[in-house]
């Protein structure tokens, strides 16, 4: 009876702490964030209403001091104060004035217009703007109103709070690979996000994948690494007539003849190819001459199919 007794209460108080560290674990993925409190900034509209005063009552705009016009006080500094903090410097002014008695003092404020408080998005995204930063906003909400990136964006993203402008923060973001790289980074009013763009490589011509390849996370491709990711040449390629179309700092153009099957065959160097390049390869069936490749790479544009690595 005894070792039954044992047997019974050990079984209820391990079930009574599983219980428990379900209950805990529940109630801890449950918790929400919390939005940061927003700071007043000059040009904010703040609306502020005294109890029982409505003639000390209304909105007053802040100015480029961060300064507001309050009835009878005069001027009163809020700018870099939360809403409640400023209600609570206006009750302790008026207080302190002999204007009303602290059981009368009794202020709210409520920020009516964000001048400052906004969401900057530039870059390689569709929409480039300032957006609302109103309540818990992450870098993938932010990003996603922006209208998200385009193809030639890079995979990676530079935040710039407004806190600590003198730090950016650079975070892997990466929303079109197989195994998608989506931080749960949270920003917050004033800050700015930037989508760098990638650089691209063009390769066009007579290649079984002609395009331009994003150089995603690299700042160079070699000749072979770009003749694997365009699935090679064609049956009736000139491949050791191909042409490299750089564009020079000083905006004109020259043309290069590359050996690709040479490289390929290990009997002549690799080229690096860099952003902007455009390697065209021939057919054999026709000629082709520098001022043709020229002209292909200038065209390069919206027509052309941006392939970016997935991995």
């Amino acid at each position: 009876m005894t070792r039954t007794s044992s047997i019974i209460a050990a079984f209820c108080i391990a079930f009574l702490g599983q219980t428990v560290m379900g209950f805990a674990q529940q109630s801890g993925a449950a918790t929400p964030k919390l939005a940061p409190p927003l700071e007043i900034g000059s040009g904010d509209l703040i609306s502020v209403s005294m109890f029982e005063s409505p003639d000390l009552s209304g909105q007053f705009r802040v100015d480029a001091q961060g300064d507001i016009a309050v009835p009878l006080l005069g001027r009163v500094h809020v700018a870099g104060d939360t809403a409640d903090e400023a209600a609570a410097l206006i009750e302790k002014l008026y207080v302190k004035a002999d204007i009303l008695q602290p059981i009368g003092s009794y202020a709210t404020v409520f920020i009516s217009e964000y001048a400052t408080q906004g969401i900057t998005v530039s870059g390689d995204v569709k929409t480039p703007g300032v957006y609302p930063a109103l309540g818990v906003r992450t870098l993938n909400d932010v990003i996603a109103e922006a209208g998200g990136e385009s193809l030639t964006a890079a995979s990676t993203v530079v935040i710039t709070h407004r806190s600590d402008p003198q730090h950016p923060v650079t975070v892997k973001y990466s929303p079109f690979a197989l195994k998608p790289t989506i931080p749960q980074v949270q920003v917050y009013p004033g800050d700015t996000i930037m989508i760098p763009t990638a650089g691209i490589v063009y390769v066009l011509g007579d290649v079984m994948k002609p395009g331009g390849f994003v150089l995603d996370g690299r700042s160079a491709l070699s000749v072979e690494e770009a003749m694997a990711l365009c699935k090679g040449g064609g049956v009736a390629a000139k491949m050791n007539d191909a042409q490299l179309v750089r564009t020079l700092k000083d905006g004109s153009k020259v043309a290069i003849t590359v050996p690709v099957n040479r490289i390929l065959n290990g009997k002549a160097a690799d080229v690096v190819l860099k952003d902007g390049d455009v390697l065209y390869v021939p057919r054999s069936t026709g000629k082709f001459v520098a001022e043709q490749a020229i002209q292909d790479s200038i065209s390069v544009g919206s027509q052309i199919v941006i392939y970016r690595s997935i991995y």
